[in-house]
């Protein structure tokens, strides 16, 4: 399995085991992929970039996580906790990874807008991640 698919599905197992953040969602409300008639609130894991980020005598790769939360919520209110309970679970979590060790995990930006071709508000987190593999 590749560092991005094990971390992929670690950030799932994470985010859906998360009680605050499935209080806000429900225990449906998070996916890795797009549905074409979305439900809401949901959060959604949106992509995943990786960059060698090896050294001299260690090999490793950089993330970038891409997740999004959705929300048919009048305002951003509902969007804004819906990201913080995703900060909160992934936020220097020490995730474990199948044939992989995760070096760290950190919250990068989060920008909130309003999606101008539907009614939802969004928010897009990006986080850091660094791995290496499993000796």
């Amino acid at each position: 399995m590749s560092a991005a698919s094990a971390l992929q599905k670690a950030i799932f197992a994470r985010l859906s085991g998360d009680t605050a953040l499935t209080a806000l969602v429900g225990a449906s409300g998070i996916t890795d992929r797009r549905l074409t008639e979305p439900a809401s609130p949901l959060v959604v894991i949106a992509g995943i970039d990786s960059a060698d980020h090896s050294t001299a005598s260690e090999t490793g790769e950089e993330h970038t996580v891409t997740l999004e939360a959705w929300s048919e919520a009048a305002g951003h209110r509902q969007v804004q906790a819906i990201a913080a309970a995703v900060r909160a679970a992934l936020d220097d979590a020490a995730l474990t990874l199948t044939g992989h060790h995760l070096v760290l995990l950190f919250h990068r930006d989060t920008r909130l807008r309003r999606d101008g071709k539907s009614r939802f508000h969004r928010a897009e987190m990006r986080f850091r991640a660094v791995t290496e593999p499993d000796a």
